[in-house]
């Protein structure tokens, strides 16, 4: 049996300030998109987003997760509430 599987890319490192303070993440191209697709929705930067989710992460859970994370809820719940801010 075969399985259909999404358009697939290997990790993307992008570079991102938070608090003024450069980093790069790394996630495959569908997270940025839907990470840029939130963002627009919420009518905020893309680098806004990220950096809410950054200062709502526990510390021992590092930034590409915390943001893969947050897009797996969206696609999990499809609701509309607030999310970390």
């Amino acid at each position: 049996m075969t399985i259909d599987l999404p358009p697939m890319t290997p990790p993307l490192k992008r570079s991102v300030t938070i608090d003024g303070h450069r980093t790069s993440v790394s996630l495959e191209d569908a997270f940025w998109k839907a990470l840029s697709r939130e963002a627009s929705r919420r009518d905020i930067t893309r680098a806004t987003l990220i950096s809410r989710i950054d200062h709502a992460r526990p510390p021992e859970i590092g930034l590409a997760t915390a943001l893969r994370l947050f897009v797996l809820e969206m696609v999990q719940t499809g609701d509309d509430r607030d999310r970390p801010e």
